[in-house]
């Protein structure tokens, strides 16, 4: 397919479960042109810094293009025969449970389906995990336990009708931006409180009424007190607890017997904090609690779940405008997975792999020969069968676990001694697949062609708009063309990604009597032209019956057998406090504003980049003066079985004894930050998902002689004790540091710059006894790379230096790049704070002293903060510490 030059298509944006539609433009100079959809219901023409960025994401310098086998190029024909006939082998000889995928909440859902049917329905095992399993599963765990099924019983629309909205373990100002934005304008409309609950005061807390920074783990504790003092003030709605729930008094008698007093204890939140947030909740109607990876990821997350649904229940505050749990997803088709049974204990189209009636309706469904008995391996337990040969054949599509999975080391081990590793991915080079045996190039976002569905349960189009490059093959194709190899060709015959659509709604009715919740009959007959121009739609969407309210619950109407939602007694975790005298400090990881995943996508864009260009861990001043490090110093983090190396960023908004730090770093960007490698693997018990914000480690100060900064037009390759990554215009930017000098350091540049030393052109400046080395070599008037060194942190301008790859330099200029710092009219624009516009510190805090004292100015003036509005609360900070100074 060749992209038309012109034309727009409409498309759904690829990171997080907000699920924006985006308007891409091929242009006449080969860039695409992004945009928000005005039309689309879930953001209507807003984009997050990251989808604003997207046109610069679509390079193909380090694109997967062609199969390989152990390392050597080969045809599609070997490259597929290959992995059926090991994988084939490998069930004869050793049986079905020996084999596995590990697959992604990156792919559309007809890649989905079709994994889902190949193992599930026709290898025969359940052994096809997600790494949703990381982000949602307590969610759905959850949902199950009391609603029968995996519904979100709301709508985005419910953020706007709400007079409260409660935000768990969510920091939706850089997660979830442009619902964060909506929020933010239903607030200032209609006066809606925030409440945010969380250990860090995030930049979510810029627009929260209450902030309670919760001790890592004690949520349940929480909301079991919330539970109690619902009961005490009358808030019970007994009509709909009567009619429509079971099992209320058990989960009643529980939080009766936790005290105020253990409820502030365990949770580090004072009596009176408490007692405002339970009185807010218990007197406001129209309360929705919108939770995410802070409740999902934690080794009592399913448990945490179920305490704050609990909570509406009790008060039949479900179903209504501006009331429910609403569980915000972090990829863009985890719900999708989930609709197709991506988990390894769950059936396509909702249905329950333990259910022998579910299963014998999806088998005479598929016509399959074999169907899945029992739930198969859950991620962190799959790598570990890895790891002791229990699987011996894995098949990875659209993830990088070696950097994601907790205890990441041993993932990445037991990966490098199973014999036989698939990795179907877009990049060449990922921590992960420089374990795989066959790499098998994958279609990208604006490849792609099929749907997904966002955390409202609203399905959109992913529509390709440019030419597969390369031998590249959609993920479906190439799941299909190895399934028809291993003897199902009839099974996997799809022409399209509309056949695989059709089928997958078609499931979804059938035999579907409303016992199930998952039901787009009606979407089964479309044809290609009717799929490739359908609209965003939300579910449910059942065949002859009239359009259903897109919210449930509200009358009742549950999945379980009696159709009554059931009230689960939460217990206090008993792993809230993990801390020991050696590892006093509790890991907690999260992302980053313009970050995503593992940066195979965001970390091709400087300007996504330029905010947070190297991995760095918060720490709380008193904490950071207890152990002797300074803001910008390097720190060791030590979890015992590994560790990492982050520069230090010294907040009041972290929590005390707690450490945070980004999940995005790995192997290609930064010496050692890959955060995955530290996180315990403990999982929850009942969802499986780890818990991947409550690790005991310690932190002590990074012993380097010198530390340095770099720039270069080429990657380089640099091999100190600490070095990180990022890429600018025209080249790279890198911070290094080590324990011993090199004996030459021009020698050592050259090294790190990869050019013959001795055929550059140098400049240089050494001052032996002060211990500050600065090089620098150019390639007729361009820049090659330059090096600055010190023994501590030199006052250098690293958006200026940055720039200078970009620019020519005359004989004069040369000497001038020495000294770090722009000179003359030229302007530094400081530190990046807004990435929708490149707007950086220096530029507001010049437009600050020209009058713009506040974050409404600022925008009007630079623009800054007027898009996705994610950097408003950093804005706000710089226009705070600039009135301090000046009342100073």
């Amino acid at each position: 397919m060749a992209a038309c030059t012109g034309k727009s298509v409409k498309t759904a944006c690829p990171y997080c479960g907000v699920g924006c539609g985006v308007v891409a433009t091929p242009q006449a100079d080969g860039s695409v042109a992004i945009s928000g959809d005005g039309e689309h219901p879930a953001n209507f023409g807003k984009l997050c810094s990251k989808g604003g960025a997207l046109g610069e994401t679509l390079s193909l310098d380090d694109r997967l293009l062609h199969p390989e086998a152990n390392g050597v190029r080969v045809s599609w024909d070997e490259a597929l025969d290959l992995v059926a006939s090991r994988f084939s082998q490998t069930i004869a000889q050793h049986g079905r449970d020996s084999v596995a995928l590990y697959v992604s909440g990156q792919l559309l859902t007809e890649d989905y389906y079709v994994a889902n049917k190949l193992v599930k329905g026709f290898i025969g095992t359940a052994n096809i995990d997600t790494n949703s399993r990381l982000c949602m599963a307590s969610s759905v765990a959850g949902h199950r336990r009391a609603f029968g099924a995996d519904t979100v019983p709301g709508t985005y629309e419910d953020f706007e009708e709400a007079d409260l909205v409660v935000l768990v373990g969510s920091n939706l100002a850089w997660c979830h931006p442009v619902l964060h934005q909506r929020l933010a304008r239903a607030r200032e409309r209609r006066g809606t409180k925030v409440v945010v609950i969380d250990p860090r005061a995030t930049a979510t807390c810029d627009i929260a009424d209450l902030h309670l920074p919760v001790a890592p783990d004690a949520d349940v504790a929480l909301f079991l007190g919330l539970l109690a003092r619902l009961e005490q003030d009358g808030a019970l709605d007994a009509a709909y607890v009567g009619a429509h729930t079971s099992g209320a008094e058990p989960a009643l008698a529980l939080a009766r017997n936790v005290s105020v007093d253990q409820i502030a204890d365990l949770t580090g939140i004072d009596a009176a904090t408490l007692e405002r947030f339970y009185a807010l909740w218990s007197q406001t109607s129209r309360v929705v609690t919108v939770y995410s990876q802070g409740v999902n990821q934690s080794t009592s997350g399913s448990d945490k779940v179920n305490a704050i649904i609990n909570c509406h229940l009790l008060t039949g505050r479900i179903g209504r405008p501006g009331m429910g749990p609403f569980s915000v997803t972090g990829q863009p088709n985890a719900m999708g997975g989930r609709e197709v049974g991506g988990l390894a204990n769950m059936l396509a189209a909702h249905m329950q792999i333990e259910n022998a009636g579910d299963r014998d309706r999806v088998q005479r469904f598929w016509s399959s020969p074999a169907i899945a008995q029992k739930p198969g391996l859950k991620a962190v337990d799959l790598f570990r069968a890895i790891g002791t040969g229990q699987i011996k054949a894995v098949w990875i599509i659209g993830t990088n676990p070696v950097d994601s999975i907790p205890d990441a080391d041993a993932a990445r081990a037991a990966l490098l001694a199973c014999p036989f590793v698939v990795v179907s991915d877009v990049i060449r080079e990922t921590d992960t697949t420089a374990c795989a045996h066959v790499l098998l190039p994958a279609a990208a976002w604006g490849e792609k062609d099929g749907t997904v569905t966002n955390s409202e349960r609203r399905i959109t189009r992913q529509r390709a708009f440019l030419p597969l490059p390369g031998e590249a093959r959609p993920d479906w194709r190439i799941i299909c063309d190895v399934a028809s190899r291993m003897g199902f060709p009839d099974a996997f015959a799809f022409p399209n990604a509309a056949a695989i659509f059709r089928e997958h709604a078609a499931l979804s009715a059938f035999e579907n009597d409303g016992a199930r919740d998952f039901d787009i009959g009606a979407l089964s007959e479309l044809d290609d032209v009717a799929f490739d121009a359908l609209a965003p739609v939300q579910w449910p969407q059942r065949a002859g019956a009239p359009a259903a309210d897109a919210r449930f619950f509200a009358q009742g109407g549950f999945f379980t057998p009696d159709r009554r939602a059931r009230f689960v007694p939460t217990h206090l975790p008993s792993r809230a406090k993990l801390t020991t005298r050696e590892r006093p400090f509790t890991l907690n990881t999260g992302r980053i504003r313009d970050q995503w995943h593992t940066m195979t996508r965001t970390g091709k864009a400087p300007r996504l980049m330029a905010h947070a260009p190297e991995p760095f861990c918060e720490l709380h001043p008193q904490d950071a003066a207890r152990i002797g490090v300074k803001h910008g110093d390097l720190v060791d983090i030590d979890a015992g079985h590994a560790r990492a190396v982050m520069r230090a960023v010294i907040t009041p908004q972290q929590r005390r004894g707690s450490v945070f730090a980004p999940m995005h770093w790995t192997d290609r960007f930064a010496a050692r930050a890959r955060i995955g490698a530290l996180v315990d693997p403990a999982c929850d018990p009942v969802s499986g998902q780890p818990g991947l914000k409550n690790t005991p480690v310690s932190v002590t100060p990074f012993a380097s002689a010198w530390t340095g900064f770099a720039v270069a037009a080429r990657r380089p390759a640099p091999k100190t004790d600490y070095w990180a990554l990022a890429p600018v215009e025209g080249g790279w930017r890198m911070e290094l540091a080590a324990g011993a000098p090199p004996d030459d350091w021009q020698a050592f540049a050259a090294g790190l710059f990869g050019i013959d030393a001795g055929a550059a052109d140098w400049v240089a400046y050494h001052d032996r006894a002060g211990f500050s080395h600065r090089v620098a070599t150019f390639v007729g008037d361009r820049l090659a790379g330059a090096l600055f060194v010190g023994a501590g942190a030199a006052a250098l301008s690293r958006s200026f230096l940055s720039d200078a790859l970009a620019l020519a330099h005359t004989p004069e200029a040369r000497f001038r790049l020495l000294a770090g710092r722009a000179g003359g009219a030229q302007e530094d624009p400081g530190a990046l704070v807004c990435a929708c516009y490149s707007v950086g510190a220096n530029a507001i805090s010049k437009a600050a002293l020209a009058g713009a004292c506040s974050v409404e100015a600022i925008g009007a003036k630079l623009k800054a903060g007027t898009n996705c509005g994610s950097c408003r609360s950093e804005i706000r900070r710089l226009l705070d510490e600039r009135r301090l100074e000046e009342a100073v």
